[in-house]
């Protein structure tokens, strides 16, 4: 018994051994800065002087601040349009591409690229270029003697420009419906065949039911992913939210607030805000997803 105890122990310590490093930036780069953050959102703190603490009259001022309620209208519309657009998008192609065509593994890397791409730098500055004043699509539209203008710098259209860059990005949920795609038994298609079904009954009755899980997933993670929005912003506005305003996401007035004006107190309460709007639309998602969400054995989650 004694030997058993010594030989847990031992192979306890190794394990720890191993979780070590994954402990080591848990602690150091992810909780331990959450806990200095929320405690900095209590206070005024401009990175120079000592945090003061203010109690909640960060959180005060952030509901008083137009600027704030701009950037939330901004990221609130961007994600309403982007994730939708980018969901249906996905699996449009997945479905093409589970079709058994051939060199389907060309192209679902040439799908999949743009999502490995289209949060750098270099895209969102070749992203200004094409919807700038002579840029591509202007280019394009003046062989239809159309007038075009600078999209990414008119506040009508510069927020669509980056909703429309976001839908382009649709590789990785793409990936996903299609190995969900895959897992669909073929027999349930033969059968509806026989029945006399169309091909829209089909989608409606058997792929999207059976589809929910992995549909569940893609949205919980692009919901996620569209709200922390902000290098094409940051890049296409050059930092300032422009025009009028119009691409000010949340996340790039909260780099604002906390590296231009110098107010990190305000931005951590930002960045708590966001925390908890996030946990609770997937919270209202999660509670949703009993009604809609089926697994092949007919069951609700």
């Amino acid at each position: 018994m004694h030997k058993i105890k010594e030989l847990f122990q031992k192979n306890s310590l190794i394990a720890y051994l191993f979780l070590l490093p994954w402990l080591i930036g848990f602690f150091g780069l992810v909780l331990g800065p959450m806990v200095s953050s929320l405690y900095l959102s209590f206070t005024q703190f401009d990175l120079l002087n000592p945090p003061k603490w203010v109690g909640f009259l960060n959180y005060e001022n952030m509901f008083q601040d137009s600027r704030y309620w701009d950037s939330v209208k901004v990221t609130v519309t961007f994600v309403v349009i982007a994730v939708p657009t980018q969901l249906i998008a996905a699996l449009a192609v997945a479905m093409l591409l589970n079709k058994g065509m051939r060199g389907v593994g060309i192209y679902r890397t040439v799908y999949y690229i743009p999502s490995l791409l289209g949060g750098s730098v270099a895209i969102a500055l070749l992203w200004k270029n094409i919807f700038g004043m002579d840029g591509l699509v202007n280019s394009f539209l003046s062989f239809f003697n159309l007038q075009g203008q600078g999209w990414v710098s008119h506040p009508d259209y510069a927020l669509y420009t980056l909703i429309l860059l976001a839908t382009w990005q649709f590789g990785a949920s793409m990936v996903i419906f299609l190995a969900g795609l895959k897992q669909i038994p073929n027999e349930l298609y033969e059968a509806a065949s026989v029945d006399g079904a169309s091909s829209f009954r089909k989608f409606f009755n058997i792929t999207l039911p059976l589809l929910t899980p992995v549909l569940f997933f893609n949205l919980i993670i692009e919901l996620i992913k569209s709200f922390q929005v902000f290098t094409s912003s940051f890049i296409i506005s050059e930092g300032t939210g422009g025009p009028i305003n119009s691409t000010l996401f949340y996340t790039l007035y909260l780099y604002q607030r906390g590296f231009s004006y110098f107010d990190m107190g305000y931005a951590s309460a930002m960045a708590w805000m966001l925390v908890i709007m996030l946990g609770a639309m997937s919270l209202v998602i999660f509670i949703s997803s009993k009604y809609w969400v089926f697994y092949e054995d007919g069951g609700k989650t």
